[in-house]
């Protein structure tokens, strides 16, 4: 029985994620290599094949070409999916979607914003392109969470990801509350899944992850208010990776 063809894609993005796929346990990678032959895969192999069956991308689409190369990897895999932040949100890419197309390429850009190949428009998920058949969240993205989920692509099952915030992992950890030693934090209200990695270094949660499954804003208002602040501070911390609205795919 021939193996599972696997290509990684990468868009607007650091690569980041891809290179976590890379930096799994030797026995994980051999049992990873053992499950499915990888076609296509810039970060790892010179070879560039065409015929895959399950397709990993990563980054944000920011370009009218990147919609084309989408669509066009996404009639070619049975599979899709989205890796990492910047495909599953937009991630920090889309912190420029705040500013007009002007500004942005003028600040960028200084004398040459005016060059036509600087045909980049306000960015977006890969979901707001293509259908995408799941998501591995991060930034970067958990190795462990990717191997799980590519045991469940393989075997046809559904993968799952956390239906809880991070404070879950905070907590199981005995980490000290990050608003107890004054920081804001987005961990009441941003899915599990990383292992609280962030706020078990002392750094607060930014939300790479994207919301959790009904996240209860009431708490994250009340825990705002014992601390004396407002939701306004918190939310500036969590559109550094969740800035993407729909109204973005008009402009």
């Amino acid at each position: 029985m021939s193996k599972p063809k696997v290509a990684f894609f990468d868009f607007t993005s650091c690569e980041g994620c891809q290179l976590e796929v890379l930096n799994q346990e030797p026995q994980d990678m051999i049992d990873l290599l053992n499950a499915v032959e990888i076609v296509n895969f810039r970060e790892a192999i010179s070879d560039k094949g065409q015929d895959y069956d399950i397709a990993f991308i990563e980054g944000s689409i920011s370009r009218p070409a990147d919609e084309t190369r989408i669509k066009k990897i996404r009639r070619q895999a049975k599979i899709l999916v989205a890796l990492g932040a910047c495909a599953c949100t937009g991630g920090l890419n889309a912190m420029k979607n705040k500013y007009s197309a002007a500004d942005y390429k003028s600040y960028v850009y200084k004398d040459k914003a005016h060059y036509e190949r600087l045909d980049t428009y306000a960015v977006r998920p890969v979901s707001a392109v293509v259908k995408v058949d799941c998501e591995i969240p991060g930034c970067p993205i958990n190795r462990h969470e990717f191997l799980r989920i590519v045991k469940s692509v393989l075997m046809g099952v559904t993968p799952q990801l956390p239906d809880y915030p991070v404070c879950v992992e905070c907590k199981m950890k005995d980490n000290v509350c990050m608003y107890q030693r004054g920081e804001t934090c987005m961990g009441p209200v941003t899915r599990a899944g990383c292992d609280a990695i962030c706020t078990s270094y002392g750094d607060p949660c930014t939300g790479c992850r994207g919301f959790v499954p009904h996240p209860n804003l009431n708490a994250q208002k009340d825990v705002l208010a014992k601390h004396g602040l407002s939701p306004e501070d918190v939310m500036l911390n969590f559109t550094m990776f969740n800035n993407f609205s729909k109204e973005d795919t008009t402009r």
